[in-house]
């Protein structure tokens, strides 16, 4: 061994030494999460150190701090809307109850009266409505995504946003720096020139950025005229619309509001925009009178890594928790936090009718694998999983005993319901999770079943990865 080598690995050993303390010492984390860390680091050295240093490190409660400061300070500004819930809290069941206060809790909207909430399932129709109320818009649009890609559906969108914008409305586009960290000053060039107001939500470009990349806002939301919202599980680009020949099918779900909700959806937006730009959007012509003109009870809901709880997460183990008959999720990464999958296995072992769609495919392959290494026990406690093999799953829903639904952008796993900025909608509404129920025994239809007898006998190299994957699944 010559000198330089030894440098090194003495180098290497005591940097490794002074993470793992730092990984220990640096702030109270979750044991599994300490743990994968130090494994990342221990088996690659240096390459571990780098990704610790940037992902690790924990800059999202700094930042998430000052989100949370200007969700305050714009929040005191913001219409009032408790002249819609007086009705609603009368039309709602005791378990609905329980589920709405500890919504309303964790991210201070309550449920309204008086929506029209449209289930939208293909994702063509989707974008396909959003690009119709788009061009009715008079007044304003405001739009946030994760992911808007440059391809043609996104300059698409773009070019129909120039118009209205060139038309005399008034656009707003936030996007998330780290989902489209690949939109260029190019493509963005044409909505600045048409007097579009386009602001990152936490840029990825930045040096300081990419130190605080965990901080991410997952949320799709469009808002025209204050009147009409879409929020969901779909991005923007010619992926999500079944058109990538490597990724097929894209099978996602998404809503269109009209109703008192749309105005909980520009609160939410308003408040990312406030953070972002410092603008406020409070004038009261932002929240106009909505137009009753459905009968479902509904709120939307925001969650982010500020508060006291993290309200997804929180929301999701008390749902599964107060179901009597049946839990049915479909979501696209399935890496749950060990309270959720106690949940899933106690709600199954009493008798509650437990079951899980999953995407069998993903851009993503180590995710799925860390999914999987839950399947056994999961299977052993009586919950019933489908792997959907059609294309890509990318829906985000929940529905218990047949009368609560959640749907929006976040995922079952540690990074949507802990991390990111996400938003959903909880529908008080038998109607629309009879619907939701409907959809998903087609899709179960493009499933497969996993039998817990043949699924104990797959090859040891597989329990092998997905046991791996599964170290690491607390940093995914």
């Amino acid at each position: 061994m010559d000198f330089r080598t030894a440098i090194s690995l003495v180098v290497g050993y005591l940097v490794t030494l002074l993470l793992i303390r730092w990984v220990i010492l640096s702030r109270r984390r979750q044991p599994a999460a300490t743990i994968a860390w130090i494994l990342a680091i221990v088996m690659l050295p240096y390459v571990g150190g780098m990704l610790y240093l940037v992902f690790g490190i924990n800059r999202v409660d700094r930042r998430a701090r000052k989100i949370e400061a200007a969700s305050r300070d714009i929040h005191e500004h913001l219409p009032e809307l408790d002249r819609y819930r007086l009705e609603a809290e009368r039309n709602l069941n005791d378990q609905q109850i329980r589920l709405m206060k500890l919504a309303s809790e964790g991210c201070h909207t309550i449920p309204t009266d008086g929506n029209q909430i449209r289930l939208l399932i293909d994702t063509n129709v989707t974008f396909r409505r959003i690009e119709e109320a788009v061009m009715a818009a008079e007044e304003s649009l405001h739009l946030e995504y994760y992911i808007w890609r440059a391809d043609k559906s996104g300059t698409r969108l773009r070019d129909l946003l120039i118009e209205k914008a060139n038309s005399g409305v008034k656009v707003r586009f936030l996007y998330d720096g780290i989902g489209s960290l690949f939109l260029s000053r190019g493509f963005l060039r044409p909505m600045l020139d048409a007097g579009i107001t386009v602001a990152p939500f936490h840029s990825g470009h930045s040096l300081r950025a990419k130190w605080s990349i965990n901080l991410r806002s997952h949320r799709k939301i469009v808002i025209v005229d204050g009147k009409v919202g879409f929020t969901g599980g779909m991005n923007i680009g010619d992926e999500y619309l079944g058109r990538n020949k490597a990724l097929g099918y894209w099978r996602d779900t998404h809503l269109q509001l009209q109703g008192p909700t749309v105005l909980q959806l520009q609160q939410v937006f308003a408040e990312d925009w406030y953070y972002a730009t410092g603008e406020e959007l409070t004038s009261p012509e932002k929240f106009p009178q909505p137009v009753i003109e459905g009968d479902v009870i509904a709120q939307v809901v925001s969650g982010g890594p500020i508060g006291n709880i993290r309200t997804f997460h929180a929301l999701m183990f008390t749902a599964i928790n107060e179901a009597r008959h049946r839990v049915t999720l479909a979501t696209s990464y399935f890496v749950p936090t060990e309270p959720l999958v106690m949940a899933l296995e106690t709600a199954a072992c009493r008798g509650v009718e437990v079951r899980l769609l999953l995407a069998g495919r993903s851009a993503h392959r180590a995710v799925v694998l860390a999914g999987r290494s839950y399947y056994e026990s999961l299977l052993s406690s009586g919950v019933t999983i489908h792997e959907y093999k059609r294309g890509i799953l990318h829906s985000k829903t929940l529905t218990i005993d047949g009368n609560w639904s959640l749907i929006g952008s976040p995922n079952f796993d540690a990074r949507s319901l802990l991390l990111n900025f996400e938003v959903g909608v909880a529908i008080y509404d038998q109607e629309l999770a009879r619907q939701l129920e409907e959809h998903y025994e087609k899709d179960l239809q493009h499933a497969r079943m996993i039998r817990e007898d043949i699924w104990r006998r797959r090859p040891a190299r597989h329990v092998l990865a997905e046991n791996v994957c599964r170290l690491f699944a607390p940093i995914m």
